[in-house]
């Protein structure tokens, strides 16, 4: 297990339908802002206009290297409906070595 001395996140997102949310993880891939997305159903329970809400969202995970961050948050801006879109990055603390390394070279072509 390396340890993450190279900088790598997984940045989250989410959509409202499924369609789009895996538009947009293929688009990131696309664009080698992240090595691979995830998406998956969840139930998301917030505070919105003033009142609580509860609803089926589709979230995204991208793996990606800490010097993508801020690319890649405006490439998901740019392209999302959500009034105020979810961007949070978490460090990774450690991980496979050999996957670490493939995250860093399949986000190296931009």
């Amino acid at each position: 297990m390396a340890t993450n001395s190279g900088g790598f996140l997984v940045v989250t997102t989410t959509h409202g339908e499924e369609a789009k949310a895996r538009a947009l993880a293929a688009d990131v891939v696309r664009a080698r802002l992240a090595a691979c997305a995830q998406v998956y159903r969840i139930q998301s329970v917030y505070w919105w206009d003033g009142e609580v809400q509860d609803a089926a969202e589709w979230r995204i995970d991208f793996k990606t290297r800490a010097e993508l961050a801020s690319a890649l948050e405006e490439f998901i801006g740019e392209r999302h409906e959500y009034d105020t879109p979810e961007v949070v990055a978490v460090p990774v603390v450690a991980g496979s070595a050999a996957y670490l390394e493939w995250v860093r070279a399949e986000t190296a072509e931009r």
